[in-house]
């Protein structure tokens, strides 16, 4: 949402709430003059409330633009696809947006263009009629048989269509809106309700302004002396005659049936003038909401006193079929080389993982809640997700390649896990890969909570790689709670990698081929949210194999950017579809690819 809509919605959420106050409150009173300042208020705190807090209003995001090329390693030149590929979703987002952006402003053209037009009229009609005095008042002539109305300081009437009595009724009626200036609340709420012309509550507003300032010129010719009866009856007399313009203060503006009710209506009392500052309160509730950023973040404060220890836990042991200490939020996962493997669990200190609430720009994302979140099945559940899923490279098998990865994710407020990234590396690009791989593929979770409020909260996973021995060796300075998988696989089992060929007769073709792919990585691909606080940009070069199977195995960074953008070009890749394999003489192949994918934030 741009700062713009933001505003513009804003306006309209106050006229809205003002108008239904106004409803509620201020209807059947006969403060005419409070009932004018006050609608006069509440259009100018409607414009004017959201640009107090507009930058807080609208989390100012760097929009960005991910940009997918696609090139095969051949023996051949190298040929690169390059080209912008926009989802069908968006496309159908697109034109709704353009759509409703042309009916919205093909309103606001027309309306306007009508507001000229009256305008115009009146300046004409003041150039064709004769001004003169009656009664002491300088008014102009109608030409012919019309409506007596005014605008700002000129009063028009035709007086061979009145009695000298009425006449005078209508001077001082119009004399009124004049000294008042009451053309001008015309006038703005005229412009406003061309420019939110599709809130049917601006209408309304707009209506009742008018309406008012006719009451308040009604009460002016009965606080002269006229007979209210009498003058309703000229009134009811007048209102067959045709207007001469629509754009000014009338004589006899219709509804009549209210203007008459509201004469004879019994006067208000005094105290109630006291109901108009409860419109204070309700602009202070409006700024409130326009400041709601400011007010999560003064809720975050307050976590942060309540969240200041927590105890701490004595060494202790558990079987994975036992329970898991609630204070442990984060376990590590060392995986064995697909084999089945006992399970040890070691609790050193879970109070080593707290931290201070979050203070980074991004108010709505928590450290430390009061609620975590929980994995399905709790931590036994995670620890049993990772282990059963997780593969140990092929590659790092061969190489005897160990060591930890450290994956950082967000759990947001569906349970949905977003912002994958490695948060430290391991030795190997394919330990850190297949970490992403498995923690992209997790469930929902039951997401964290802040004084009862589903929030988005950071979790980080240590996954250690370790090839199976004797024993394992136990990490040293660990505050982590260690999930260690060991396995005992024979020594004489030996992995052997399947042929990998550069190219082939026929190279493997992603489902729909470049364009498919390119569209592929345009609809999946996830601009990771600390590259874009940090503004990190740049290509990140993938390489990979494609089975004879057709499954993508083996991604691998041969050129980095990021730790987090690198992760997130693997993630992307791992949940590639099935592709169709390459082949050499009618037989399938393994083949080697090269993708390049390029991160950039649009300036």
């Amino acid at each position: 949402m741009t700062p713009e809509l933001a505003y513009f919605l804003k306006i309209n959420v106050g006229i809205i709430v003002f108008y239904i106050f106004y409803r509620l409150f201020f209807y059947k009173d006969t403060f005419f003059h409070w009932r004018r300042t006050a609608l006069l208020c509440f259009l100018g705190v409607s414009l004017f409330y959201p640009m107090l807090n507009l930058q807080e209003w609208v989390k100012a995001h760097e929009p960005m633009v991910v940009i997918a090329d696609l090139y095969a390693t051949t023996l051949l030149p190298e040929v690169v696809f390059e080209e912008t590929i926009t989802p069908t979703h968006t496309n159908w987002q697109e034109f709704a947006t353009n759509s409703l952006s042309i009916i919205y402003f093909c309103g606001v053209i027309l309306l306007f263009i009508r507001f000229i037009m009256q305008l115009t009229s009146i300046i004409l009609l003041r150039i064709q009629c004769k001004v003169t005095e009656i009664q002491g008042v300088r008014v102009q002539i109608l030409n012919k048989a019309s409506g007596p109305f005014s605008f700002f300081h000129w009063i028009f009437v035709h007086p061979e269509s009145h009695t000298q009595e009425e006449l005078a009724e209508i001077l001082t009626h119009e004399q009124t809106h004049a000294h008042q200036l009451h053309s001008a609340d015309i006038m703005f709420s005229e412009l406003i309700c061309i420019a939110c012309w599709f809130n049917p509550f601006i209408w309304l507003m707009k209506r009742e302004i008018r309406n008012n300032l006719e009451y308040m010129a009604d009460q002016r010719v009965l606080q002269t002396g006229y007979d209210y009866k009498v003058y309703q009856y000229h009134l009811l007399g007048l209102a067959h005659n045709k207007a001469a313009a629509t754009l000014y203060n009338s004589f006899n503006v219709l509804p009549l049936k209210n203007r008459i009710k509201m004469m004879n209506k019994k006067r208000t009392k005094e105290i109630g003038r006291t109901k108009y500052l409860l419109f204070l309160p309700l602009a202070a509730l409006l700024l409130i909401i326009s400041n709601i950023e400011a007010v999560a973040r003064t809720t975050k404060n307050f976590a942060r006193e309540v969240i200041q220890t927590v105890e701490k836990s004595t060494e202790q042991v558990t079987k994975a079929t036992g329970q898991i200490p609630e204070q442990a939020t984060v376990e590590e996962v060392t995986i064995p080389k697909e084999i089945p493997a006992d399970i040890d669990i070691t609790d050193k200190d879970p109070s080593a993982i707290m931290q201070k609430v979050n203070t980074e720009d991004d108010d709505d994302i928590f450290d430390v809640v009061e609620e975590m979140p929980v994995f399905p099945g709790g931590q036994t559940g995670l620890m049993e997700f990772i282990a059963k899923n997780l593969r140990y490279p092929v590659k790092a098998q061969k190489e005897g390649i160990q060591g930890r990865v450290i994956a950082r994710f967000i759990v947001e407020k569906d349970g949905s896990v977003s912002n994958l990234a490695v948060a430290r590396r391991s030795a190997s690009s394919e330990l850190d890969a297949e970490a992403i791989r498995v923690l992209s593929t997790m469930p929902k979770w039951t997401p964290g909570k802040q004084r009862g409020k589903e929030v988005r909260v950071k979790y980080t996973v240590p996954i250690a790689f370790r090839l199976s021995g004797p024993e394992v060796e136990e990490i040293k300075d660990s505050k982590l709670m260690e999930v260690v998988v060991v396995g005992y696989a024979p020594k004489d089992d030996i992995i052997t990698p399947e042929v990998v060929l550069e190219s082939a007769e026929i190279m493997p073709k992603y489902p729909g081929g470049a364009s498919g792919l390119m569209s592929y990585l345009a609809r999946n691909i996830k601009y990771p949210f600390d590259a874009q606080q940090s503004k990190t940009q740049g290509r990140v070069v993938i390489q990979m194999i494609v089975n004879k199977d057709g499954h993508v195995i083996s991604p691998k960074v041969i050129q980095s950017v990021s730790p987090s953008l690198d992760a997130e070009a693997i993630r992307v890749v791992m949940g590639m579809p099935r592709w169709e394999p390459g082949k050499n003489d009618g037989q399938t192949v393994a083949v080697q690819y090269t993708l390049p994918i390029t991160f950039k934030l649009q300036q």
